[in-house]
């Protein structure tokens, strides 16, 4: 089924050479090629295509589940069920990138979540979906998910010649865009025509040429290496490679900088994001707050087409620093009044500098780390930059309601201070907390600008790979 000699394409070679025919790199067999931007760029159009589609299903189904319970309590459970998985199991998967051929672990790892999203339309065309279920079959598919993902960010270093690196990634980070604009827009669409079922046909067939993407390009592989300590066991070897990241770090003070910079950002103002619907709705309709997401998710767009076309900086960390100050700046000015223009400008550059500086990052990581083990290495940097994300989801919401919204009302302490500067009532506590965050996120950039490994990272540590 997942076989390399395909029957069918070697009986009709006809259709696959003219389907693939401009990349110039269409082949069977498992050669060593040079980096070639024309095979990043088809995978990353299907690849864009399937997470369209995947979105689309993730929202339809949310949707479902909160017209189905009602509870905020079990909304957030689905959340944390694809948040922690990919967390956990990111480890995991870096070994398995680093020992085994990364375009086959993207096709298993796609067709295992083509399943899960199978399971889930038959059990919901049969009545039997639940809650439970969705949240287990959900935290099966983050899991393959996270496979992808790494199979994905690992792969593009070798796809890509080094000089082209920021622009794909920049084309990644429009791929996360594109699906964050059109997935909400178009699911809502087809939920009143097609319902969940057609959603789920669309997520399948989009996910299919995914498939097909990867099962007839030329994919240029690292050689893997075999387990330096074979003598000691499977498990004590299995071992050394999860604990390798770790390591890898630890011996690289520049790179464990960058980790811990963009992991405590993220605790900063990463409760942000699960509050940004409670604030808006605080001063705008339900209608207005759609409107309002569609223009601030676009900023994403139009910062990842300017680093596409441009490329980038020669020196990424500039980039980085002067990004996330004034990310801390908008996240100031986006709670500092309940006004949905100021609101608006404010969330869009938001979005607009995320993009820049994920990029900025990954082009570091990419040009510093040996693909051959970018698995094991990228696998720890999400497990440690993502881990305190969830951590930031669950104090967000206590916080909210039990010390900010109540310190911002009419009779409450600040009233008569900050309230006269940020307003009082309903949501202004959310307000405060998203200066607060900002202004914390603007004072840990400029601590970390005075760290030198982080500062000159780019210089102490040499490029892994060669000019193309």
């Amino acid at each position: 089924m997942l076989d390399n000699d395909s029957t069918e394409l070697k009986q009709k070679p006809s259709f696959a050479s003219s389907l693939f025919k401009w990349t110039g790199e269409f082949s069977n067999q498992e050669t060593e090629k040079a980096p070639s931007m024309s095979v990043f760029i088809l995978i990353w159009i299907s690849q864009v295509l399937s997470m369209v589609g995947s979105r689309m299903t993730s929202f339809a189904l949310s949707i479902w589940l909160y017209q189905h319970t009602n509870s905020a309590t079990q909304f957030t459970l689905l959340i944390l069920s694809t948040t922690l998985p990919t967390i956990v199991i990111s480890p995991i998967a870096g070994v398995v990138v680093d020992r085994f051929p990364r375009r086959w672990i993207m096709i298993i790892s796609d067709f295992c979540s083509g399943l899960c999203t199978l399971t889930i339309a038959w059990l919901f065309m049969n009545n039997h979906l639940e809650v439970w279920t969705l949240c287990l079959i959900s935290a099966f598919n983050s899991s393959f998910s996270a496979f992808q993902a790494l199979a994905y960010s690992s792969a593009t270093t070798l796809l890509v010649p080094k000089e082209q690196l920021g622009r794909a990634s920049s084309m990644t980070q429009i791929r996360l865009a594109v699906a964050e604009i059109l997935s909400p827009v178009v699911a809502t669409i087809l939920l009143v025509s097609v319902q969940i079922p057609g959603v789920v046909l669309i997520d399948l067939s989009t996910l299919c040429f995914a498939l097909l993407c990867l099962l007839v390009v030329n994919f240029r592989e690292v050689k893997t290496k075999e387990p330096e300590t074979k003598e000691a066991g499977l498990f004590s070897s299995f071992w050394q490679e999860l604990s390798f990241g770790w390591h890898y770090f630890i011996e690289r003070p520049g790179l464990i900088g960058l980790v811990v910079f963009v992991a405590i950002t993220n605790f900063l103002i990463g409760g942000a994001e699960a509050l940004t619907t409670p604030l808006v709705l605080s001063f705008a309709s339900t209608e207005a707050l759609g409107t309002i997401s569609s223009i601030a998710s676009s900023g994403m767009l139009v910062s990842s087409f300017i680093i596409s076309i441009w490329g980038g900086p020669k020196r990424q960390m500039n980039l980085i620093f002067i990004s996330m100050f004034f990310l801390g700046i908008f996240y100031i000015l986006a709670g500092l009044r309940p006004n949905p223009i100021l609101f608006t400008i404010s969330d869009f550059f938001i979005f607009f500098m995320v993009p820049i500086v994920n990029g900025a990052i990954q082009v570091i990581y990419q040009k510093k780390v040996a693909p051959e083990v970018q698995g094991k290495v990228f696998a720890f940097r999400i497990a440690v930059t993502q881990g305190f994300l969830p951590l930031s989801f669950l104090l967000a919401g206590p916080l909210a309601d039990r010390l900010f919204e109540p310190f911002m009302q009419a009779d409450g302490p600040a009233a008569n201070t900050i309230g006269e500067i940020i307003g009082i009532g309903h949501g202004r506590g959310i307000g405060l907390m998203f200066v607060i965050m900002g202004l914390f996120s603007i004072l840990f950039t400029f601590i970390c600008y005075f760290y030198p490994h982080l500062r000159l990272v780019e210089e102490e540590l040499p490029d892994t790979i060669v000019d193309s």
